[in-house]
């Protein structure tokens, strides 16, 4: 009941008209940035962050709540409509939501994505406030070996389902970890797969990998097919900007599922809200071949449904581990808590005790921002599904441009650019063949978090490996693992068998 009581209090402080308007202000600016390639909300952040030490405090946090929660609004428009997402949030929706959008359902998609954005965000928002304490303590949980185990189960288990070859997703998960370990190791010091090139010793960039695999590499393709097939440089945009009755019940269990899996990660800091995307996506895919429908692969609503509202999710939760522990579990969080810091303030226990104001106006702007980013972004879906309408090689050509410009403006390296490149030929040629995507965007997100939680375990137990099961999570962990390898390797024999008994059926007919 205090808690319903401080945050009715909240209200009455986030909608004065001034904090309404940044309110507004920063949905409009984390939308805008959020569609950019490249760019997001940390970025978006970062750049205001110079500009709001003229507000007071409990407006320029509003604004900065905004700014984050329409940056993954945004990420998902130009990730459903040209397979360019903004930032790591959106790669898992650009699965099935590209597909939809390719196959004349923009509209439909860009609604599923707002209203699976909308419920994950209003979800957390509703259990940040009841449930602060409870959901912070679960980061204490999990040591290096959970972090290792988790990472392992992500790598394993949407690699063995994402494709029909076990051999070609296990190929792109391995790809994805090699680019992953390129650079200096953090513990020794040392090079490694740099070649000697000192524009390596950072590493690859997660960003530069991504704009070149999921955005570049659609170009080549498209570039690529369009003397062959004119028509594949032809995408329609139904009419309809809603969704039916029958794929609004489809979608719900996705919206649920996926707000149910990103919740925890808001708090546990294991990648930011890419990794419960990509467990959202590969359950429902799961969930996809048990039934048989096999509709993932042709514009699977779930597919697109379930990944936003576990992006979503874990925005709430997220600003819980902040402000309830002064524990920044992803980088728009890490540049809030400089914020605070800037004020004067910090975040942890007593912040709710000395700055009451400011955090109960701040979680009530989290309602409210959801509220607003639907009534922008709902009615708004076929203006931005027009944007298929414009002459594909014009299209095409403009995201080639922007994807250049984005590397540049996080870089200001040419080197990028060329790295830009040379993956941007890799991803054409895996989709040449057939290979998928999503493992290696796994092994780039989740590498550097197994590599070092397998170190930090081994020194802790002085090289035991025992250690990495020694926890009841780590234990669930690996049993369902287990059981997931072995549903999936039983459903590809039975269909293989299938397979064979129909071939034999129409041989003897």
């Amino acid at each position: 009941m205090d808690a319903l009581l401080s945050l009715m209090d909240g209200f009455g402080s986030a909608l004065s008209p001034m904090n309404m308007l940044w309110v507004l202000v920063g949905c409009l600016l984390g939308t805008a940035v959020g569609v950019l390639p490249g760019l997001g909300s940390s970025m978006a952040v970062a750049l205001l962050l110079p500009m709001t030490f003229a507000l007071d405090p409990t407006g320029a946090f509003i604004m900065f709540a905004g700014v984050y929660f329409g940056g993954l609004f945004g990420d998902s428009t130009m990730a459903i409509l040209m397979n360019t997402p903004g930032q790591g949030s959106a790669i898992a929706s650009t699965f099935e939501g590209h597909k939809m959008a390719k196959s004349g359902r923009a509209p439909q998609a860009l609604a599923t994505a707002a209203i699976g954005a909308f419920t994950g965000g209003m979800i957390s928002s509703i259990l940040v406030v009841f449930l602060a304490p409870a959901l912070a303590s679960l980061s204490a949980v999990f040591g290096p070996a959970e972090y290792f185990a988790l990472a392992l189960f992500a790598f394993v288990a949407t690699s063995s389902v994402v494709s029909d070859s076990v051999l070609k997703g296990l190929a792109s998960l391995v790809l994805g970890l090699a680019i992953a370990v390129v650079g200096i190791d953090s513990v020794t010091g040392t090079e490694r797969f740099t070649s000697g090139v000192p524009e390596l010793f950072d590493g690859i960039s997660l960003v530069t990998v991504t704009v070149a695999v999921l955005a570049l590499g659609e170009v080549f393709r498209v570039a690529s097919r369009l003397r062959r097939d004119p028509e594949a440089m032809v995408m329609v945009s139904s009419g309809r900007p809603f969704l039916s009755g029958r794929e609004f019940r489809e979608a719900i269990p996705a919206w649920l599922r996926g707000a149910g899996i990103g919740l925890p990660f808001g708090v546990v800091p294991v990648g930011g809200s890419e990794v419960p995307t990509f467990m959202a996506y590969g359950l429902e895919r799961r969930l996809d071949k048990r039934s048989g429908r096999n509709k993932f692969g042709k514009g699977a609503i779930r597919g697109l449904a379930a990944p936003e509202a576990a992006g979503n999710a874990t925005t709430g939760t997220a600003m819980a581990s902040l402000l309830a522990l002064g524990l920044p579990v992803s980088a728009t969080a890490a540049i809030m808590l400089a914020a605070f810091q800037q004020y004067g303030l910090q975040p942890g226990p007593l912040l709710f005790d000395r700055a009451p104001d400011l955090v109960w106006g701040l979680l009530a702007s989290f309602f409210i921002a959801m509220v607003v980013l639907l009534i922008l972004n709902l009615p708004f879906a076929p203006l931005w599904a027009k944007l298929l309408l414009i002459p594909k090689p014009y299209l095409y050509a403009g995201i080639t441009v922007f994807c250049a410009l984005g590397i540049y403006a996080t870089s200001n390296n040419i080197f990028d650019l060329g790295m830009l490149l040379g993956i941007g030929i890799v991803g054409f040629m895996m989709r040449r063949f057939d290979i998928p995507l999503a493992p290696l965007m796994i092994g780039m997100v989740l590498g550097p978090l197994a590599e070092s939680s397998l170190r930090d375990a081994l020194l802790s137990s002085n090289g035991d490996y025992s250690i990495l099961v020694s926890s009841w999570i780590t234990a669930i962990l690996y049993v369902v693992l287990a059981g997931v390898v072995f549903l999936s390797l039983y459903g590809k024999l039975a269909q293989r068998r299938k397979e064979r008994g129909t071939a034999m059926t129409d041989v003897d007919s």
